[in-house]
């Protein structure tokens, strides 16, 4: 603003746009935030008002994306939205993840503070940069069409020597006053750019983007785990199931006691081996319990098959995200597999619930206790105890989940896993 060529410049009449337009809007959406309260809390007794209420709470939203677009008249730099698009289609899942996200309250306190105190600052400094220079200038013009002139309400003047001599000193006004109207203009859109532009951090921006395609890896692998076990299941099993029976009606052919009946049975006896295992291979893939009735039923079937008698319990509102009850599954799979190997337990127990927004899952048993700490003097980590869980803990964390585990010495043991979970069905 030092060089001489900036009150020759569009900069001051764009600041001068910037704040008449972030005035009317702010007056504007004043009246607009008091009548909604109004009418939103007059109503709410009978629970008619409750929608206009929420509804309230997203007024930022528009009123954040127009002030991102007037920035453009101040500051040249890029103001990209702060939120986030939707994983799914739908008023209800974008509702939900605007009210979750912190930009919307960020876009909420900004509309009130600009609606009840900006806005109003805006009109003021604009009127007297604008308005005074303004008038004295059109004095002279006023003269010539009334006779005489009353300027600013205090100042008769009805010559035309006082009236140039006043018009010459708003003009005067009119060029000192776009410095401190820019300058005011600039702090305002720093505030606006403060609130409604996400910072320029690209360690947040990498966070972010790891995140994200962190989640995408996931799904895709989840995708992938279930094709190969349908391809199992539906190939090379019902192949195996049909070899077992072919080798099984030319056992009954071959004449008792020869050669070539023993020579069959051995083979049929691989080939129900070689069908068991691949059975236990298509399990650990990925279960078709899990995928047709859910992480319940999928914890029971696994329970059922631990060599420690478990009990389960499960209370969900229903399934869950594929690879929520993916990673949820495996992980009780493996806690259950130590439970059995290292803890000495002659019980445990499963238990999980759902709070609206998070999978809890807890593994229980009366075991020595002392799970997570070291066995021995050994260095090499794969001889350390606890890496088990290390590795429960690193099959929940891609999930965004945590693991908490609870080991005295003497025992009992508790696993408790927290996975962000919003029920899908």
């Amino acid at each position: 603003m030092a060089d001489p060529a900036f009150v020759l410049s569009g900069r001051p009449w764009r600041s001068a746009a910037y704040l008449l337009t972030g005035g009317l809007g702010g007056a504007v959406a004043c009246a607009l935030l008091v009548l909604g309260t109004a009418v939103g809390g007059s109503l709410a007794l009978v629970l008619v008002g409750l929608p206009l209420l929420a509804a309230l709470a997203l007024a930022g939203l528009p009123f954040g994306a127009l002030e991102r677009r007037r920035l453009r008249w101040i500051d040249p730099r890029p103001a990209p939205s702060p939120h986030r698009a939707p994983d799914r289609t739908g008023l209800t899942a974008w509702a939900r993840l605007r009210f979750r996200e912190r930009a919307t309250w960020w876009e909420l306190g900004y509309t009130v503070l600009t609606a009840f105190v900006l806005c109003w600052c805006d009109l003021l400094v604009l009127g007297f940069a604008l308005v005074v220079p303004g008038a004295l200038l059109a004095t002279p013009a006023l003269l010539a069409t009334e006779g005489e002139v009353h300027v600013l309400k205090t100042l008769h003047i009805d010559s035309y020597g006082n009236a140039w001599a006043l018009a010459l000193f708003g003009a005067v006004q009119l060029i000192a006053f776009s410095y401190p109207l820019t300058a005011f203009a600039g702090v305002r859109a720093e505030l606006a750019r403060f609130l409604l532009v996400p910072g320029d951090d690209s360690s947040q921006r990498r966070i972010t983007e790891l995140t994200d395609s962190r989640v995408r890896l996931v799904d895709a692998f989840e995708a992938e785990r279930r094709r190969i076990e349908r391809d199992l299941h539906d190939g090379a099993q019902q192949r195996l199931v049909a070899l077992s029976m072919t080798l099984g009606l030319a056992r009954l052919d071959a004449p008792p006691g020869s050669r070539l009946a023993e020579q069959l049975e051995l083979a049929h006896r691989e080939a129900g081996q070689v069908l068991t295992e691949l059975r236990e291979l298509i399990n650990g893939i990925h279960p078709q319990i899990l995928t047709d009735r859910g992480l319940p039923d999928a914890v029971a079937d696994a329970a059922d098959r631990s060599p420690v008698p478990v009990d389960v319990s499960f209370d969900l509102p229903g399934r869950l995200p594929d690879a929520v009850e993916a990673a949820a599954y495996f992980a009780v799979c493996e806690a259950l597999a130590n439970v059995a190997k290292h803890s000495g337990a002659t019980r445990a127990t499963v238990t999980g619930g759902h709070d609206g927004t998070h999978l809890d899952v807890r593994i229980h048993d009366n075991g020595r206790g002392g799970a997570g700490r070291p066995a021995g003097p050994a260095t090499d980590p794969a001889q350390q105890g606890g890496t088990g869980l290390t590795g429960l803990a690193d099959r929940v964390s891609v999930v965004s989940g945590t693991l908490t585990v609870t080991s005295p010495p003497g025992g009992p043991t508790l696993l408790h896993i927290r996975i962000p979970a919003p029920a899908t069905i």
